[in-house]
């Protein structure tokens, strides 16, 4: 075992889209994210599994590469790792090199890779059962004898359907000079430590070998029968449909305006019952204590500020759900394919679908995603518009404003205004970051724009194991945000926005005295020319951290400025009585294209090694988010014939 590590260490590698992250959780019980698309891991993954006599083993899970010439940073941390390039890492004990058992053709070419570097591999033959279903056949142990390695059968979307390779570990562990495949030959014992490498040469030697790696692979696929796939499988059919030019684009803008028509039908049950429990703490609390700085803490600072924000939680559940759907069933790098035309005319890469996507949950993952890109230019303004995807945490924003503004009807054809609005606001975003990427391309030389290559993975039914770990997972990132930064904030805010407390007489209410209200009313020199008020340019501040913040700052500083007469977590109807309706629009627009959270712009500096391009991204943000801002006050107040 290795000398670093007491541990032994089981390096997961394979093409993107293999199904390693789905192996990875069932080997480790680990929490990650799961999706049936190319790019999703950009970082290694670490975790633990427990064999069945107790000894613990370090499992990683790398980025997707296609060979160990790598084109883009997610390779590079791959092709680092398993070459022993890493000064914090040795190389791993053993290589599962995971292969996709509906596309050897492909995915053999980095297990021939791994093979000349002369350390332990064992292949898992990940999907067999979808292989099966497609008609292939998949004869795992003369796969085996072909590759002169052990071979084992797997299906990572399966309780259970890593055992075959628990087995072989544990085997492994227990006694290395036996821990070989039915039909392997001595050289491709998998046990004992990795042998030294000489790196040069395995690299060479693999650039030299393409062509020869090719002949090998087509030899091996004509051994097992497996030269060529049923003509016309299930997800070709589908794909003609899906994929046609004119019926996919149609599908596509469907099945997203279905999505966000339902986030706001079918949460509004979950969303009440939420608000009414918030509703009945704030009454008991109210009872228990007497009227004091406790009682206002309690009341008007937790419950109506992180209270106001977790009543949201039903609506980020049911659009997660539907992205873990689509992502899982295989219909999302379809819907990239459909997009490549429009993202190349806009001086995009057809690479950069994926880490958009991404954004449209988070800004951070996105940015990170974007190391799929292999042009340097390609992937920096992908970094730029990234946080311009409206962010999970731009719906309680949305929701508030639309439920509390926009009348709940429909316009036609059971069509809800307000989903409509919502569909509205999210294609704002991507028009927003397309004018953006089409600026840019003006401003810097474009370099030619390649066509997206990507493999298109069968579809398949999605996992409800899949779907449950991504929704827990998506559930604890959100309560722990609003157990955490949100509810500190919001302790924080309402100190500032009750000390110092006015003097005996003071006309107006306490908070306008306060530390909070002084500030305020200098920002609202700043903001008031596009319709906000102290209220809400107070709430912008502790937005700047996470952007729901500014529901339960709004939450807090509008239940102190009515001195406690409205119930906590009700903060709906106190915006209603207090804004105009070019308020809430031009807040709405400012939400489109506001400045992103601190860890968004960490993460740009990160990953760009410079401040420069965080600080452009902030600026043009804020002045795209000014003005639009701006434009749609003035505008509503023209065409509503307002003072």
């Amino acid at each position: 075992m290795n000398a670093v590590a007491a541990e032994p260490l089981v390096a997961l590698v394979g093409n993107p889209n293999c199904g390693k992250t789905a192996l990875f959780n069932l080997l480790t019980g680990s929490r990650q994210k799961i999706a049936n698309y190319a790019g999703v891991t950009v970082e290694r993954k670490e975790g633990r599994l427990r064999t069945a006599s107790g000894s613990r083993v370090r499992v990683l899970d790398l980025p997707g590469a296609y060979s160990l010439r790598p084109r883009t940073p997610d390779e590079q941390i791959t092709c680092d790792f398993v070459l022993g390039r890493l000064a914090d890492e040795p190389r791993p004990d053993v290589v599962v090199a995971v292969v996709d058992a509906t596309n050897l053709r492909r995915h053999l070419r980095l297990v021939l890779a791994l093979r000349r570097l002369g350390q332990p591999v064992i292949v898992a033959l990940n999907m067999v059962d979808l292989a099966r279903r497609r008609g292939l056949p998949i004869d795992a142990p003369a796969l085996g004898r072909e590759l002169a390695l052990p071979v084992v059968e797997t299906v990572g979307v399966r309780a259970g359907g890593a055992q075959s390779l628990l087995d072989y570990l544990e085997r492994q562990h227990a006694a290395p000079e036996s821990a070989v495949a039915d039909g392997v030959d001595a050289p491709a014992r998998a046990g004992g430590r990795a042998a030294p490498l000489d790196e040069a040469a395995a690299v060479a030697a693999d650039m030299a070998s393409v062509a020869a790696d090719q002949h090998e692979v087509e030899r091996i696929l004509g051994r097992l029968g497996l030269e060529g796939v049923p003509a016309d499988t299930p997800s070709d059919r589908i794909d003609r449909f899906v994929l046609h030019p004119v019926v996919g684009p149609l599908v596509l803008s469907a099945t997203l305006f279905l999505v966000f028509q339902a986030v706001f039908a079918w949460a509004q049950p979950f969303m009440r019952a939420i608000t009414a429990l918030i509703a009945a703490l704030a009454g008991l609390i109210g009872a228990a204590l007497p009227a004091g700085l406790l009682q206002s803490l309690l009341v008007d600072g937790v419950l109506a500020g992180a209270g106001s924000v977790l009543v949201f939680l039903p609506q980020i559940v049911l659009l997660f759900a539907f992205i873990l759907v689509l992502e899982d069933s295989g219909y999302l790098p379809r819907a990239a394919f459909l997009l490549d035309r429009l993202m190349g005319s806009v001086g995009l890469s057809g690479r950069s679908f994926i880490p958009l996507l991404s954004s449209f949950a988070c800004a951070v993952p996105g940015i990170l995603a974007a190391r799929t890109i292999p042009n340097a230019r390609d992937r920096t303004v992908t970094i730029l518009i990234a946080p311009l995807m409206t962010c999970s945490a731009r719906l309680p924003v949305y929701t508030l404003l639309i439920g509390t503004f926009v009348p709940a009807r429909t316009v036609g054809f059971g069509v809800g205004l307000q989903g409509l609005v919502l569909f509205v606001l999210y294609a704002a975003g991507v028009g927003g970051a397309f004018a953006v990427a089409w600026v840019l391309k003006r401003l810097r030389r474009a370099n030619a724009i390649q066509p997206l290559q990507m493999e298109l993975p069968t579809y398949h039914v999605p996992s409800l194991r899949n779907l449950g770990i991504g929704l827990l997972q998506r559930v604890e990132v959100f309560v722990r945000r609003v157990g955490t930064i949100i509810l500190a904030l919001m302790v924080l805010l309402w100190f500032l926005s009750s000390f110092p407390a006015p003097p005996a007489g003071y006309p107006g209410p306490a908070i306008e005295y306060s530390l909070a209200g002084r500030l305020g009313s200098l920002l609202a020199y700043l903001f008031a020319p596009i319709g906000f008020n102290w209220q809400i340019s107070i709430a912008l501040v502790p937005g700047l951290a996470a952007r729901e913040v500014v529901v339960g700052a709004l939450g807090t500083v509008y239940a102190l400025s009515a001195a406690g007469s409205d119930v906590a977590g009700q903060v709906a109807p106190l915006i209603a009585r207090a804004w105009t309706l070019p308020t809430a629009f031009a807040l709405l627009a400012w939400y489109v294209f506001a400045p992103q959270c601190l860890s968004t712009l960490v993460a740009a500096r990160r990953e760009t090694n410079s401040w420069r391009y965080p600080a452009i991204m902030a600026g043009y943000q804020f002045a795209l988010a000014y003005l639009a801002a701006g434009l749609t006050y003035h505008a509503s107040r023209w065409l509503l014939a307002l003072p």
